[in-house]
């Protein structure tokens, strides 16, 4: 292959994989609403270890399983920051929304 077609794949590739982090941050919100409905924190450290396991299982290279994990961790770090974000929001909204109905 020619560096202009391998560039081509590497620009498909790094399409597929936006949808799929897309994918899973609409996931990781949905839970998020759900963590927060019945009072859940947001970090779950065993839950994380759970990740990188399956990560790690599926690994068949050429990144080592350490390269693998740090860039998941990098992942959930987002993903994370997205729920209390979006947690936060909401709280935010619904304080003000509480606000105006006691001001009516």
């Amino acid at each position: 292959m020619t560096l202009e077609e391998l560039r081509e794949q590497i620009d498909a590739l790094d399409r597929r994989l936006v949808e799929l982090i897309s994918e899973r941050a609409k996931a990781a919100l949905m839970i998020g609403h759900l963590k927060a409905s019945t009072n859940l924190p947001v970090y779950e450290p065993a839950r994380e270890k759970i990740i990188y396991a399956n990560v790690r299982a599926a690994n068949e290279g050429p990144l080592p399983d350490i390269e693998l994990t740090h860039i998941f961790e990098r992942i959930i770090d987002v993903m994370r920051a997205l729920q209390r974000n979006e947690l936060a929001s909401e709280r935010n909204a619904n304080a003000a929304q509480h606000r105006n109905t006691e001001n009516k």
